[in-house]
């Protein structure tokens, strides 16, 4: 009898083991292949620019291909957070999941293709969307092939959140807070953590392997924490939750706007040509693909006044309309050129300023406060650590109940509080 519970725990072992090499393998290698793709296609259509007269037809390419053969995955991001929450949790683990159909594996070829030509074109849009996709799409096949319980499928998806965020910005700590931040929160399992982390780490260095280099930031100058200092980052968090409001907002607008075009495929077409026409008119590839160079421009050099206003418009537009990538790339450069221009009235140094914007934005949009905490602390050091923190913080709470992943639960002290304050205003 021993022997045989013996067996059946190294099995269990065994079973994960293998099932997190080779979602951190498979996935890791995937946002590896992207990533490269991603870095041609965006050096290809900066040589030959002339590509973005052709942004309408591609979008009409990507409106079709989602019609004919990805009306299932459609919901992107949200798909995978709505299956994770619809799957009910069976107390025990030998029974098969089968509350919800498992994710289809074409979110990851499609989705990874839809970006590169969203991309190519001109569109404004980042990355992250796509590697999550492909992460959650690609973990979810072991739910069939191992007869996953619910529990375990949970986990699963998890760990293929967490696999492609790490994979593709290179912070794998805060890709597994965020996979179990924005699948969990209040939830989150021991029997998760473990998993989310390895699986991040795993995914990162597999990408690495692959020889993908990552951005570098840097904050050269952190100042000594004050009071006044702290009250300035308070400030500043409020500004940058405002602009991340402004981002939900404006996508909320102009989703409702290509809503009233009842043949979906046509609006990446129709958005396709409004953003063509903008770079033509403005003369400018500016805010166009990810702007990773005004992104690091930003630590060091004046931004112009209204970058992240104008990446704001572009990167709702261009996602509303239905084309593909993801947000957080364009949010971190709304930060950054945001926190740049901040240096107006903030007496922070310019590359900080840049940097807590850069956090505290996507803290703001995303709601998830504690992936956004340590991915700052990842890119620019533990020194910023109580700067990026305090924006972020200030920034969560001041963004809003809404963020860029509608199917998120709203549930944490930020709603507690918005809750309590609409429930006195009606008294």
């Amino acid at each position: 009898m021993q022997m045989k519970k013996i067996s059946i725990h190294l099995l269990f072992i065994l079973k994960w083991l293998f099932i997190t090499i080779m979602t951190a393998s498979i996935v890791g290698s995937a946002t590896a292949w992207f990533l490269i793709a991603l870095d041609f296609v965006t050096i290809w259509r900066t040589d030959h620019i002339w590509v973005v007269n052709f942004l309408p037809l591609i979008g009409l390419g990507i409106g079709y291909a989602y019609h004919y053969f990805g009306t299932a995955v459609q919901k992107g991001n949200n798909l995978i957070l709505e299956t994770h929450q619809a799957i009910e949790t069976t107390s025990s683990s030998s029974t098969t999941s089968t509350s919800t159909k498992p994710i289809p594996l074409l979110m990851a070829p499609l989705v990874f293709i839809s970006t590169l030509l969203t991309h190519v074109g001109g569109g404004s849009a980042g990355r992250e969307g796509t590697a999550v996709q492909m992460g959650g799409a690609i973990a979810d096949q072991f739910t069939t092939l191992f007869k996953l319980s619910s529990a375990e499928r949970k986990t699963i998806l998890i760990m293929g959140v967490s696999a492609g965020f790490a994979a593709v910005f290179g912070t794998p700590f805060a890709a597994a807070v965020f996979a179990l931040e924005i699948m969990s929160f209040r939830k989150v399992k021991f029997e998760n953590i473990i998993p989310s982390f390895a699986a991040a780490f795993g995914a990162h260095y597999i990408c690495l392997l692959w020889m993908v280099k990552h951005t570098v930031y840097s904050i050269d100058i952190i100042p000594s924490i004050t009071t006044s200092s702290l009250s300035w980052t308070m400030l500043a968090g409020i500004i940058f939750g405002l602009a991340a409001f402004l981002f939900t907002y404006t996508g909320k607008i102009f989703e409702g706007l290509f809503a009233k075009i009842e043949f979906e495929s046509i609006r990446p077409f129709i958005g396709g040509i409004i953003i063509a026409l903008f770079i033509v008119v403005a003369n400018s590839t500016k805010y166009i693909g990810l702007g990773i160079p005004s992104i690091v421009d930003a630590f060091s050099e004046p931004a112009g006044h209204f970058d992240f206003a104008l990446k704001i418009l572009l990167t709702s537009l261009t996602l509303s309309a239905g084309f593909k990538g993801g947000e957080v790339t364009p949010l971190f450069f709304i930060g950054a050129a945001l926190g740049n221009i901040l240096i107006w009235f903030i007496p922070f140094p310019m590359a900080l300023l840049a940097g807590m914007g850069f956090v505290a934005v996507f803290a703001g949009a995303t709601h998830c406060v504690i992936a956004s905490i340590i991915m700052g602390m990842e890119l620019f050091g533990i020194q910023a650590g109580m700067y990026v923190g305090l924006a972020s913080m200030v920034a969560y709470f001041a963004s809003g109940m809404n963020g860029i992943y509608s199917a998120k639960l709203k549930i944490g002290a930020k709603y507690d509080l918005y809750n309590y304050i609409l429930k006195t205003r009606k008294l």
